[in-house]
């Protein structure tokens, strides 16, 4: 074709463009917004401009056609076929060049009628972003789309079958018979598995793909590509997907998990990953690509909620086959993540390809390995230590011969686990609920070390003061054979020669950092701390000294690992391994902040998994079901004319002072003042002579309804010969209930801080001599076997409910035959009641974390200041 030959007649071509398409094209043309790039014998190709930052490319063919020319016109914008930039090209080419000359005669004709069409269809999908108001923030929407076409030998004809598809030629025109009958059939089968014509325009695919098609929703399409789909392959249907289609699944062949296990250090690589296509791809980018684009999809919660047979889809890493996805079963995902919660803590540009884990953390591979079927490579040493980690608990042992005591059943598995982690040279958590037996356990483990000749240097148990002659009649009592050692007492400097000689020394933490360099000299085979909580700020001396220590290994004893937050769980695992649950920063950042403050249950649920092979708890309800049933009763009293009085003008004055310390140096800096003035309306509802001032010098005992209520109740139960431990925050306030008993001739046995001889008042109350033992929650709220009691009554409630249970399980115990009452007295409407309210969220957070219950979103804030401090009720 010249150029002189390349003007066309309007009349050649306008009759094949509708009038919208001719008058845009007209548009372009005049502002100039198209180019002819290049002429050639067969086709003109030109470019458009069709906005201010995207050009179309067409390609235009001109085809001799019954005495005119047919136009072929391509373009690259979404209609694709004889488009308002073709148009525009058109006219561009007319003003450049001159006309065609008039083409040669009708080519003659050659009909094709026995051809079969080959179904054919192009798969392609388009994503588009919008806003989302009700959600609030942008989401993706996804299209997809088939086009049916149909294939007479190479050509492509679909759309209604009424003419015959005509294919011009260099020397004839094809005419070729199409088979309405045949593209019906295979259209119904379409139908019949779900797809129907297109309702709207997509981007998916363009029309001159051929006749589009839908499918109801995304679960409707992947169920279709992986089952119907194949059986039109099978069939013969031309199948092709379009790079952007949704649904270009990869098969995977295989699933693999790669340990790599560095010698002589604490941490091991790991790889998770897949086989596809014969290459083998980590799963950690595609996992951490799915977590970062739809976290939604991955919480504990959506996981919970899918089926296992159900598929998550994800694209491949860059590098790779990227314009394909891989399905992945919820049902392989869920323990994966599960286990693995160390993938949502990476960094947005963080993609690694392994994770790296300390040595203690191989505790999960063993739950993995039960639950995915997966191809292990390496890391055998390491895999069975996993694998005793996970069966810690069903370990079997013998007691020591030497144990004058009878074990339960579970007191033989929790040896068990305490002789398998002194074998896996890790340390744990005893933490059994109060009254369950963690003496004993620890006496027999210590036993069983010195028979096995393991114990040749001694164990050191560090405890409350209290708890000293406690541990030395247990070990007198059910292991005579262990030499025991109490550091304590002023004399006990001319004790640390003899250190080496015994099996068990036992200290207190107030001493444990005034006589920590003599300590620090003595190795010893193991290091327990009783009441472990009190190393929970592990900023305090005792906490320090603790981890100066040198011994081979640890154990923490208690029954309330976490009290308050988080934060002291860690601080008992700073001791034990340091480091493997990172610094006290980091900690905060990956579980305290999400825990306590978001509410995050994949956090806590990681957390949990990570500690429970180092943390043993049994509760009473679960291995000692003869207990007797407890009883917890909660008596509301009205204050008294002068309580009120009094109580109403304290807090008016504490919380104007407190409202104005809180806006000159903020809520966090004024804990001590918030405290002091709680403090002091908690004295109010006990007694007003409680409170160091003018007005409770001239108050009286009938001014204090509590002990109005209490007396009387005392002198009931003592008639009817009941056990009473009566528990007070206050020393003060025992002091003033003691009184009272003695003028009604009621004995009682006292228990404070400042009692010198422990011994003597538990052995006459558990004697049945004193029926009455008033207790100082500091001295006496744990430690102590006090089973000879049947009713336990707190005077004064405080923060923390698990002060208040170990106190109870003092009565409510191993060993107790009758049933308990536990009564709370509480002054109605004042600060005590509204204290009981944030005591639940404490008390959810421990049971979250120990019992896998829902943790509440708990923190002091203002609006907590401002109800505690509110008017009485």
């Amino acid at each position: 074709m010249q150029p002189d030959l390349l003007r066309l007649r309007p009349e050649d071509w306008r009759d094949q463009f509708d009038i919208g398409t001719l008058q845009r094209g007209q548009d372009y043309a005049s502002q100039g917004r198209c180019t002819l790039l290049q002429t050639t014998p067969d086709e003109v190709d030109a470019t458009c401009l069709g906005s201010a930052i995207r050009r179309y490319r067409q390609s235009i063919q001109l085809r001799p056609h019954a005495g005119s020319w047919r136009i072929e016109g391509r373009c690259s914008c979404p209609v694709g076929h004889n488009c308002k930039h073709v148009v525009a090209a058109l006219l561009i080419l007319q003003r450049q060049s001159p006309p065609l000359a008039a083409p040669k005669a009708p080519l003659p004709e050659r009909r094709i009628d026995d051809l079969e069409p080959v179904p054919q269809l192009i798969l392609g999908s388009h994503v588009r972003l919008h806003y989302d108001a009700r959600k609030g923030r942008m989401v993706e929407q996804t299209q997809h789309r088939a086009a049916l076409a149909f294939r007479y030998g190479e050509h492509l004809a679909f759309g209604k079958p009424a003419k015959d598809l005509l294919v011009p030629g260099a020397t004839e025109i094809l005419r070729i018979r199409r088979h309405p009958e045949s593209e019906a059939r295979h259209r119904q089968t379409l139908v019949a598995q779900g797809l129907h014509t297109a309702l709207r325009k997509s981007e998916a695919l363009p029309e001159s793909a051929g006749e589009l098609l839908e499918l109801a929703d995304d679960d409707a399409w992947l169920h279709w590509v992986r089952h119907a789909l194949p059986r039109l392959r099978a069939l013969g249907w031309r199948i092709e997907m379009r790079p952007d289609f949704h649904y270009n699944l990869l098969d995977i062949d295989g699933w693999y998990l790669q340990l790599e296990a560095a010698p002589e250090q604490d941490w091991f690589d790991l790889e998770m990953g897949i086989e596809v296509q014969g290459q083998r791809l980590s799963l950690l980018p595609i996992l951490l690509h799915a977590i970062r684009h739809s976290p939604w999809l991955l919480t504990p919660e959506a996981l919970a909620r899918r089926a296992d047979d159900e598929l998550l889809l994800v694209p491949l890493p860059r590098g790779q086959s990227a314009s394909q996805r891989i399905a992945l079963p919820f049902g392989r995902l869920r323990p994966l993540l599960a286990n693995l919660g160390e993938l949502f803590f990476h960094a947005s540009g963080e993609t690694p390809q392994r994770l790296r884990l300390a040595r203690p953390d191989a505790a999960r591979l063993a739950a993995l390995e039960a639950q995915v079927p997966l191809h292990w490579q390496g890391g055998e040493t390491l895999r069975d230590f996993a694998r005793r980690l996970r069966d810690l608990p069903q370990q079997e042992v013998r007691p020591p011969a030497g144990l004058q005591a009878e074990l339960r059943p579970y007191q033989l598995q929790g040896l068990a686990w305490l002789q398998t982690l002194r074998e896996l040279g890790v340390g744990g958590v005893l933490a059994d609920d109060m009254g369950l037996g963690k003496t004993l356990q620890t006496l027999a483990h210590l036993l069983l070390e010195k028979e096995a000749g393991r114990l040749t240097a001694p164990a050191l148990i560090v405890m409350p003061t209290s708890l000293i002659p406690n541990w030395q009649d247990e070990a007198a009592r059910f292991a005579p054979g262990l030499r025991v050692l109490a550091l304590h007492g002023s004399q006990r400097s001319a004790l640390f020669e003899e250190m080496g000689r015994a099996d068990l020394l036992l200290t207190s933490y107030a001493l444990l950092s005034r006589d920590l360099k003599a300590l620090a000299r003595q190795p010893l085979h193991l290091l327990i701390l009783d009441e472990a909580q009190n190393i929970k700020n592990p900023r305090s001396k005792a906490a320090q000294a603790a981890r100066e220590l040198n011994a081979r290994h640890r154990l923490c004893l208690t029954g309330t690992p976490m009290e308050n937050h988080l934060g002291e769980l860690w601080s008992l695992f700073h001791l034990l391994m340091p480091g493997w649950l990172g610094d006290q920063q980091a900690f905060k950042q990956e579980y305290r902040i999400p825990v306590e403050k978001h509410g995050d249950l994949a956090r806590l649920a990681h957390l949990k998994a990570r500690v429970r092979p180092f943390l043993l708890r049994r509760t009473k309800e679960q291995v000692a079901p003869e207990l007797p049933p407890k009883s917890e009763i909660t008596q509301y009293l009205e204050l008294t004319e002068a309580q009120r009085d009094r109580y109403e003008a304290l807090r008016l004055a504490m919380d104007r002072k407190i409202r104005a310390e809180i806006q000159r140096q903020g809520l966090a800096r004024s804990q001590l003042l918030i405290l002091e003035a709680l403090l002091r309306l908690r004295q109010v509802c006990c007694d007003l002579r409680l409170l160091d001032d003018e007005t409770a010098a001239t108050g009286k005992a009938a001014d204090s309804a509590k002990l109005n209520a209490l007396l009387p109740m005392l002198e009931e139960l003592f008639a009817e010969g009941r056990r009473v431990l009566l528990f007070s925050q206050f020393t003060g306030m025992l002091e003033l209930i003691a009184a009272e008993l003695r003028a009604r001739k009621i004995p009682y046995a006292q228990l404070t801080g400042s009692t010198r001889d422990r011994r003597t008042p538990v052995e006459e109350f558990q004697s049945g001599r004193l029926p009455v033992f008033l207790i100082s929650l500091k001295a006496g709220g744990a430690g102590l076997n006090l089973t000879a009691a049947d009713t336990v009554i707190h005077f004064d409630p405080w923060w923390n409910p698990a002060a208040e249970a170990q106190a109870s399980d003092r009565a409510y115990r191993i060993g107790q035959d009758k049933p308990v009452f536990v009564y709370r007295l509480i002054a109605r409407g004042s600060v005590e009641e509204k204290i009981q309210q944030l005591q639940k969220a404490k008390a959810e957070l421990a049971r979250g974390l120990l019992e896998g219950a829902v943790v509440s979103d708990w923190r002091m804030d203002e609006e907590d200041i401002a109800a505690l401090f509110a008017p009485l009720a």
